[in-house]
């Protein structure tokens, strides 16, 4: 078996997976663990669709297979939900709730629908109430047969070790830059050979970032955040041409991205920093894994928002003398 058409990178893992389908025991429940960016949910997709795949047939549609059933954030309201329906931005509720893992439990007392085999896949994992994660655990610990669980988690440490110790892990790399390149030309055929490099050097091996960089026109975002990492900001001046370029009302998508561009890029400074620029760093990234997770759901005014961001990039800076 080989990879869906159309998944690039992460091939160890892909192996790992098929590998595993071909055996004997299948284990029930893997835990996909890496940062936000590396092609995780994708993955998941494909994944499932394998698994649930006739033979000699093609991988079906994940989102409307009957033996695939995906756990992800619901729109927060009835007017948010109207926007999905209508294909357009839309906000999402904080957490995926007890209910949904309660309506997928009720679903596995009758047995899968077109063969032997159901996956379930939640999206994320690490964003689960508590309930949830309660519920999900019973099932768990006592899995219907033929069930297969697919817990997308972007911060491991955040999910209770019980129900990490029930999950085989499947760990997600940056993919290199010849990977992302090739997401770049068939995703974002439309950006020249200088944008596809410079999305690929402020990536840090994540095709999340880099098609976002392409997408959103994050070029101008990137050189003032690197400025602020390098000078500082004593004066607010970078902080104020910051929030300038992400201009005066940015869709909650380019706000995503900004955050996930600061991110990436603290990620790249921490290997070659001091001790003393690595425990800032490591401060400043938290803060913006705390804000990543927030931003869909909090209602941030979008000019303290990119602010923020750009606080936590200049206190990375080491003072001058």
């Amino acid at each position: 078996m080989s990879a869906s058409p159309g998944f690039i990178g992460q091939d160890g893992a892909w192996r790992e997976w098929t590998s595993a389908m071909a055996s004997s025991r299948m284990h029930h429940a893997w835990l996909l663990a890496g940062a936000r960016g590396l092609g995780k949910q994708a993955f998941a997709r494909a994944a499932a669709a394998e698994l649930v795949r006739e033979p000699g047939g093609k991988p079906p549609v994940p989102e409307t297979h009957p033996d695939i059933m995906i756990l992800d954030h619901l729109p927060a309201n009835d007017d948010e939900a109207k926007k999905k329906a209508e294909g357009k931005p839309f906000q999402t509720k904080r957490n995926i709730s007890v209910d949904q893992v309660r309506a997928m439990i009720r679903r596995l007392a009758t047995k899968p629908t077109l063969g032997e085999r159901r996956a379930i896949i939640v999206d994320p994992a690490d964003d689960m109430e508590k309930g949830a994660v309660n519920a999900l655990l019973k099932v768990l610990e006592e899995p219907p047969t033929g069930t297969h669980f697919l817990l997308i988690a972007h911060q491991p440490g955040r999910l209770l070790p019980t129900i990490r110790s029930r999950c085989r892990v499947l760990r997600f790399a940056p993919l290199a830059a010849g990977e992302i390149d090739a997401v770049l030309r068939r995703d974002r055929p439309e950006a020249s050979a200088d944008q596809r490099d410079a999305a690929i050097a402020a990536a840090q091996g994540s095709p999340g970032v880099a098609l976002a960089f392409v997408e959103h026109d994050l070029a101008g975002l990137h050189g003032l955040m690197q400025r602020i990492m390098r000078e500082g900001d004593r004066d607010f001046g970078l902080r104020g041409a910051l929030a300038g370029e992400m201009g005066a009302r940015p869709t909650r998508e380019r706000l995503m991205a900004a955050i996930d561009l600061a991110r990436s890029e603290l990620a790249g400074e921490l290997a070659p920093a001091t001790p003393e620029r690595q425990a800032r760093i490591i401060t400043s990234h938290a803060a913006l894994v705390r804000l990543g997770a927030q931003a869909p759901t909090y209602n941030f005014d979008p000019g303290l928002l990119i602010m923020e961001i750009g606080g936590l990039l200049a206190a990375t800076a080491m003072p001058r003398d």
